[in-house]
């Protein structure tokens, strides 16, 4: 049996993470976190969600150390905000507890102490802006385009609900920088964020990335590539949060078993 602790219990991904959890036969939810001083401390995170008690009250984060220590879970999963997630990726790898985190917007900075303090402290972790498993076959299919199409225009187009925070999406910074790398380019000199006024022609170096918000989208990428007299467009569209859900599930199973003191990727959880 697999023990799990998620945090961002009380929220939309938190709770259909730890309901999926709840299906399978060799995971179990140990510990459910929520922000600093939740007023939902305290409560069953079953009856929260609704589906009844489950015996896992919800804690909040400042007790993130002690509930580790306590219940003792494998695998912690965190889908919440980039500032919340680097201490909680900090103090989970200190309590030598393995990491699952689908949270996106980490500078580069934000992610080298991620590595940082997984390595040091020898833990497993499975780090990747977007876990749904048809989102990561289309990165393969991009990357493999853009090295034939060498000289098509790329622009990025993401959408995504009026709630997300971070914009452009990890899964379009994700395919802009491995196109990048299949063109020989570095996207700080390359990397268009939309565009406004006269802005003059496009260069044919540059990678667009346009990010739309509206509603309850849960999220559409789509990657153009333009040429003279034709275009080929490349789109995942997630219609449920439960696809990248599954890819947790999934990610859970491998990084038990992964190589201590590795940040894993959903390349690595899927054998491409």
């Amino acid at each position: 049996m697999i023990n799990v602790a998620v945090t961002g219990a009380g929220g939309r991904m938190g709770s259909m993470i730890i309901n999926t959890i709840l299906e399978q036969d060799d995971l179990n939810v140990v510990a459910a976190i929520e922000a600093p001083n939740t007023p939902l401390e305290g409560r069953d995170v079953g009856e929260v969600m609704g589906i009844g008690p489950i015996n896992v009250p919800i804690v909040g984060a400042e007790k993130l150390a002690e509930t580790l220590k306590e219940k003792k879970p494998d695998v912690l999963v965190d889908f919440t905000i980039r500032e919340a997630a680097v201490s909680t990726i900090k103090t989970t790898a200190e309590c030598g507890v393995n990491l699952v985190v689908g949270t996106t917007g980490f500078t580069e900075e934000q992610m080298k102490s991620n590595q940082s303090v997984i390595e040091h402290n020898q833990v497993r972790a499975v780090i990747s802006p977007n876990m749904a498993v048809g989102v990561n076959v289309f990165f393969k299919v991009v990357e493999e385009l853009a090295g034939i199409l060498t000289d098509y225009d790329v622009e990025i187009i993401e959408a995504h609900h009026k709630h997300k925070k971070d914009a452009p999406s990890g899964t379009a910074v994700k395919a802009a920088e491995l196109i990048a790398g299949a063109l020989n380019r570095k996207m700080d000199e390359v990397g268009v964020y939309g565009r406004e006024g006269m802005v003059g022609e496009r260069t044919p170096e540059e990678i667009g990335i346009h990010a739309v918000r509206g509603g309850d989208i849960v999220g559409d990428h789509t990657v153009l590539f333009a040429g003279d007299g034709e275009r080929l467009e490349i789109t995942h569209r997630a219609s449920s949060r439960q696809a990248f859900v599954n890819g947790v599930i999934k990610s859970i199973r491998y990084v038990v078993s992964a190589e201590k003191g590795k940040v894993s990727n959903m390349d690595d959880v899927l054998g491409l």
